[in-house]
């Protein structure tokens, strides 16, 4: 088993809802090999500096995060896509604590065999930012300010997916021209939606 790092006891310590879960899944991982990190405000687990498995905590369930969940061969069926964005990572949903007990070898399983996924150098294929789509409100504005599609095309794939899903996640299309009108400085900016 690899040490508890000291720089996470403080969120097991804190966790006030599944204490008990958490500190099975962090023994899960430990037991694996893997070296605890903390990222993203949660346990993060890697082998030889890549991700492998996140522990995080939700008001309805705590769940293992996979990295790279959709490359594992999920012979038991026990992985979800988070939402339907999330083209990676894949949970495993957990709502007490003899979920856990009763699935360990399993778990052990499927962290093992992430690990031969970054042995192999396994990479996700994700899709191309011309694949999501593009609202009309925001194709406009870049047909009519040569600066602001010259901005967006310069944001990197990642930024430039978050505007996208963001100004298409609303229904009403009042509400997007809103949105892209918000955004617009940030984009000249050269700047992400969360930056």
């Amino acid at each position: 088993m690899n040490e508890i790092n000291p720089k996470v006891d403080f969120y097991f310590n804190k966790a006030k809802k599944w204490q008990e879960e958490i500190e099975k899944l962090r023994a899960i991982a430990l037991d694996c090999g893997l070296t605890e990190e903390m990222k993203w405000g949660c346990p993060c687990y890697t082998w030889q500096g890549n991700n492998i498995v996140l522990i995080h905590t939700f008001k309805e369930y705590c769940a293992f995060l996979f990295f790279k969940g959709v490359l594992l061969n999920d012979v038991e069926g026990i992985l979800v896509q988070q939402t339907e964005n999330v083209q990676s990572a894949r949970q495993v949903r957990f709502t007490n604590i003899d979920e856990i007990v009763e699935l360990t070898a399993t778990l052990k399983a499927y962290i093992h065999e992430a690990i031969e996924v970054e042995k192999a150098g396994l990479k996700v294929e994700f899709k191309k930012t011309d694949e999501f789509s593009m609202p009309d409100e925001f194709r406009y504005k870049l047909d009519r300010i040569p600066a602001l599609k010259t901005a967006f095309e310069a944001l990197t794939p990642g930024r430039q997916k978050g505007y996208l899903l963001h100004f298409s996640q609303a229904k009403q299309s009042k509400t997007r021209e809103a949105r892209v009108e918000k955004y617009i400085p940030q984009i000249l900016d050269g700047k992400g939606l969360d930056d």
